[in-house]
Order: C-alpha cells, then structure tokens, then sequence
C-alpha cells in the first residue's frame, strides 16, 4: 500500500518536475552548441525553448551567415556549418539552406542525448542566495538545475534571475568609446560595386544604400507632420546615452527558382501609406533596381539569402524599442507588425502602380521558398533581434576591446566582424529632410579575444548562470560581437564551464579558467591567431603613440584595414565633407624638452596630396601638409613633421583635418619621439 502510494506520489511529480545538471534557456545556437558540448562531457542537459522551432536565426532565416574573418572560427561552429555543409550535395560552407541547418542540429543533439523541450517560455525561477535552483514555464513544469544557460536572444532568464543589465545605448564618455551613443548621419552620397555573381538581378556601380543617408529627401507629408516611420529629431547631443536599439528585421530566404517559387503574400493589415519614404527614395534614385533596395547573397541552390541595407529596406527603424523589456503580448505585437511591415512592403513594390514597372517586375520575379519554413507559411521563424538586453557582468567588452586591446588572459572565444549597426531611426532634420540615426559605416574590428568574465554575471548576484548571447558588452561592442558563430563560440565554452562548475562544486565565477582554455583548445577552439603578433601595435612602439582609436574625431571618419596601420586599422573622410572632419591627437610628455612628431597613413593613388596638420607646441603652433599618395619613409609607417619643443605641464595637440584636400585624407597614428 505505502509502495504504491510512493509511485503515485512520485509519478505525478514527474509530470510537473523535471531534474538535470544543465539547464538551458533557449534553443539557439549558443544554446544548443553549449548542450552539445556539455552532454558529450557526460552532464545531462535540457533545453528549454519558448517558441515551436529551435536553431534561432541559423534555421528561422539567417542562411548567409556573417563570419568575418574565418581563421577565428573553430570548435563547435565550424563544426556544425563543416557537417551542414556536408549533408548535401552542392551546399557551401557557411551558406546551407535554414532546412538543412535544422536537420543538422536535430541529428547533433540526437546523438548527444539532449533532451529538447519547445513552445514552452519562462514564468518564473526559483533562487536561494546567489544561485538559481528551479526555473518553471509556462505549462507549470519546474526544471531543477545545478547550472544554468541563459541562451536566448533576450536574455529573459537573466532578468528574472534579477542580473544587471542594459538595454540601448551608452553614452561616449560612459567607457571613452568614440562610435558610443546617439548618432545623426549627414547627407552622404557613395557609389560601389555589386558583383553579378553574387546575385543575377544586380551588377554594375550605383547608389550604396549601405549606411547613411544618401540623398535630400523629405520627410514630411502634406500635413507638415513626419511621414511613416520617420521621428521628430531627438533633444539628445552626439554622443549622449538612450534607451534605443538597432532595427530587427526578418532574414528572409528567397529564390527565382519556378519550381519552388512561392509569391510573397499580401498582409491582412497592408497599409500603402507606410512606404511613402519608399516611395521618394525610388523616386531620388530613377531605375533604382529591386537588388540595390535589398541585400541579396547567394547561398545554395538555387536560394538567397535577403537582408535590408540603406535607408528604408526590410530593417523597421523604431519598431522594437518596447520588445526587449516587453512582456509576452507586446512582443507578440511587435512580432507581427514586423511581418505586415515587411511583407506588406514586397507587395508595395510589386502592385503600387506608382512604383515604375520595371522595378514592380523584379520585385514580382522574387517570391519565398516552397520547401523552406512549410509549417509556418514559408516565412521566417525568427526575428531578427539583432540587440536586445546586454549584461553588465563581471566585464564588460568595450569597443577598445575590439581595436586595441585585444588579448584577454581568459580569452574562450574570438570575435573578428566589423563594427556595425543598422539604422536606430529615421530622424527629420531642421530643412525637413531625413536622416539616418544610429547606424555608421562598418567601422574595422581587428580579430579580437572574448574574455570569460563577459560570460559571467557579477559574483553577487549570480553564481550558478552563463549568458552566451546577452553577454556583457556595450552597444558598440555588441555591434561586432553579435554574429552566431561567435555565440556558438561562446555556447561551446559555457558548456564546458557548466561542467566544469557541476564537477568542481564551484561558482561560474570560480572555475579553473585555463583548464578551460587547454580543453577549448583540445576541442579545436580558435582562441588566438599568431599573425596578430606582428601587427604594429601603440604599446610596442618607442616614443609616445597614439592611436586613432584614442584620439578626438569631429564629424564621421570611416574606418579601415587597408595598407598596414597601427592597431590593426585607420580612418579616412570617404573623400567627402571636406573642411568639416578632424581629428585631434592630445599627447602629454613625461618631460619638457624637444620631440620629433611623426604620422602614419595608409599611402593610396586617389590619397590626398594636400593633407593639412597642425602642431601646437611650447612656442605656438606649425602647420604642415602631408602627400598621403606617397609611402610614409621611416618604417613603410611614419613620416617625419619636424622636431618642436614640448612642455611636460601643456599637452601636445596633433590635428589632422579634410580642409580642401585633393583625395581622401586618412589618419591613423601620432608618435613623439625624444630627442
């Protein structure tokens, strides 16, 4: 009787309980690489995920993913794309159709044995001192861990578990990063390549609608009022702190091809009124085609890869800046305003008769996947979050991380992309026009080292919890971070320290970090590159160096790699807004006495000849002009301004400006040397 009584009493636990060494919240990749990798080490795991798919944007759309520089990407991520790659025929690496991505997974975690649970989000956890000990979901069943992921996009776990973080923007002055905070783009015209290859309905040089703004454009409708989608200017200076993020958008896989060709449907809620700014940028640019309004990237079979670029295309700029601390039904909202915005926008630029015709029979030739989502109308599972909530942990990466200094004694990953943001919001100017807001151009990254400690939440406040994706980063930081196989990356060392903190006993914070690294590198991890140890870096350098990175810009500089600069990059003014760029190098000397100023500067044919520098020293100030067409004489790095007098008590200031120079005028760094 009391034998059956137990085995009532324990099999209606089970159907409300569930127990395991790893708990994850969020079936992305981050999250499924970390129980993978935990599983084989023998935990047992679950994962957790709050919507019916799991996979996140590597199968709910993303089918071209962003990798930068591929040497950085090792254990789990490059073997996953490595395996999806393989599972059939004719696919590329990285580039693997979303199905064939999601199949891979499900095979991974097959063989794995983790336990997967789907359409179930977090309702609430359970903690005791610094530690979570339960969470519980939606259907009332609790999960009881001795370590926990929180691997979604949103990083609900985090903020249940009562983490610090952040949503928006930074101020400049919060962690001295110059791209930091609210940021109005001016009126840049640019013009680029877009190779045939790539995609058959594009070729030949047009309108770079990239970042930026790239013409004079209204944004006022017939009432005086801001048309759709565009903002009344911000009271905020450059550079001050919001609450804001980048737009989401949906990654959405598209094809020509007739025999899964589905047409994109027309939305329940389509409104023409909201692509009028649409409708006036087609109109600035006559015989804009289908391919410039959109980034289209072949991936396999037949299959592209569609994402927005420029000032109005599948990104919806002030539509999510409720979602990450949104509840359920206002994420649900924003979700679905995103599908009607975006869809209703291919059918605006197939059936408006106001867009001109042959821009509407191009738009029409695009349409969705037949064998691509077929559960889910063939649209994309996911949105696109590119930034939501960020962690402020037990540290916290800034953009110096990621241009300077790179190496971190506990390094679990490598991140190497650009610097880049999407459009924060459209902003109407004092004449009336519009203006790109938040994003800037795709400022370079050099490879770079994730330290753990961005993977750790504050020792006070949580002992037993890893967040791959809402790691702790700031905004600029995040720009770069935010690719998924460095979140991969990141899931294959937290499953490593989960395992390592259940068999220990240990906090997260505590684990043994290089037996972390040696097992990473075990596992095929990429945690350094040797070429970056002869990169010319400030530190190394004799005299007193600094760099760009260090120094104050007026007005926006565009980043670059080219040539061989110190710390990996430099800037230059696009060859455009001459007379209003500078940039200003502040050096103190640790004696008064006489210096030799040097320069360096990428050397280039269409380099200026004329570039003026100002040096004020202890007796005034001098004037030169540099021949950047010409390669720097000391060192292939350097040249030589003069030797000038210079007070340990007065700063030497160093400007470089654009003022009415011949090509594109670059800077990159300044170095005293005694004399």
């Amino acid at each position: 009787m009391h034998a059956r009584l137990l085995f009532i009493l324990l099999g209606s636990f089970s159907a409300f309980a569930s127990e395991a060494d790893l708990v994850i919240y969020g079936g992305t990749p981050a999250g499924l690489s970390a129980g993978i990798i935990a599983a084989r080490e023998g935990a047992s795991v679950v994962i957790i995920e709050p919507t019916k798919w799991i996979g996140g944007m590597v199968t709910g759309g993303l089918c071209r993913t962003d990798v930068g520089k591929e040497q950085t990407i090792g254990g789990f991520p490059r073997e996953f794309f490595t395996r999806a790659a393989a599972a059939k025929p004719g696919s590329e690496m990285w580039y693997a159709e979303p199905s064939v991505n999601l199949a891979t997974f499900q095979e991974m975690l097959k063989e794995a044995g983790v336990k997967v649970i789907t359409a179930q989000s977090l309702k609430s956890i359970t903690k005791k001192g610094a530690r979570i000990t339960s969470l519980t979901t939606a259907d009332g069943t609790t999960y009881i861990g001795k370590v926990f992921i929180d691997a979604s996009y949103e990083g609900d776990l985090m903020a249940a578990a009562k983490v610090s973080y952040i949503v928006g923007r930074e101020s400049r002055a919060q962690y001295g990063e110059p791209l930091a905070g609210y940021y109005p783009m001016p009126i840049r015209p640019r013009t680029v390549e877009v190779m045939e290859s790539d995609c058959p309905s594009i070729g030949g040089k047009g309108p770079a609608y990239i970042h930026g703004t790239p013409a004079s454009i209204s944004g006022l409708g017939a009432d005086g009022k801001p048309i759709f989608g565009v903002f009344p200017a911000s009271k905020l200076q450059p550079g001050d702190a919001d609450h804001r993020t980048q737009a989401y958008n949906f990654r959405i896989c598209v094809t020509q091809r007739p025999d899964i060709f589905v047409p994109f449907p027309k939305p329940a809620n389509y409104e023409a009124s909201r692509y009028e700014l649409l409708l006036r940028l087609i109109q600035a640019f006559p015989g804009v085609r289908f391919g410039r309004l959109f980034h289209i990237g072949l991936t396999s079979h037949g299959k592209y890869d569609l994402n927005a670029q420029g000032l109005f295309s599948t990104d919806y700029p002030g539509a999510n800046f409720d979602y990450p601390d949104g509840d359920a039904a206002t994420r649900a909202r924003i979700w679905q305003d995103h599908i009607d915005f975006t869809q209703g926008m291919f059918w605006f630029l197939g059936h408006d008769e106001r867009v001109p015709r042959s821009l509407r029979e191009q738009a029409l030739n695009w349409g969705l996947c037949k064998d691509e989502f077929a559960d889910n109308h063939h649209w994309p599972y996911a949105l696109y979050i590119r930034e939501g909530r960020r962690m402020i942990g037990e540290h916290v990466m800034v953009q110096k991380d990621l241009q300077t200094d790179i190496f971190k004694e506990d390094g679990v990953g490598m991140g190497s992309f650009l610097i880049d943001c999407h459009i924060v919001q459209r902003i109407l100017a004092e004449d009336g026009t519009v203006r790109d807001e938040g994003s800037f151009q795709d400022t370079p990254a050099l490879p770079y080292q994730i330290a753990y400690r961005s993977l750790t939440p504050k020792r006070t406040e949580c002992e037993n919890l890893l967040v791959p994706v809402c790691l702790s980063a700031s905004h600029i930081a995040y720009c770069s971070l935010r690719m998924e196989p460095v979140y991969m990356a990141l899931g294959h060392a937290c499953g490593l320290a989960a395992v390592q903190a259940i068999h220990g006993k240990s906090s997260v914070q505590g684990i043994d970090v290089k037996a972390l690294r040696e097992k990473l590198l075990a596992q095929k991890a990429v945690l350094e590159l040797p070429e970056l140890a002869n990169m010319p870096r400030s530190a190394k350098l004799p005299g007193i160096v600094m760099d760009d990175s260090q120094a104050t810009q007026t007005g926006h500089w565009t980043g670059s790699t080219y040539g061989n600069p110190v710390d990996g990059s430099s800037v230059h003014d696009a060859n455009a807004e001459k007379g209003k760029l500078s940039i200003t190098y502040t050096l103190r000397v640790p004696a008064s006495g006489r210096y030799e100023v040097r320069v360096s500067y990428a050397a280039a044919p269409n380099r200026a000849s004329n570039v003026p520098v100002s040096i004020q020293h202890a007796d005034g100030t001098a004037a030169a002009a540099v021949n950047q067409k010409r390669k720097p004489p000391q060192d292939d790095l350097f040249i030589s301004l003069g030797t000038f007098r210079f007070d340990k008590d007065k700063p030497a200031v160093i400007t470089i400006r654009n003022d009415n120079t011949d090509g594109i005028a670059g800077a990159d760094a300044v170095q005293l040397l005694p004399k």
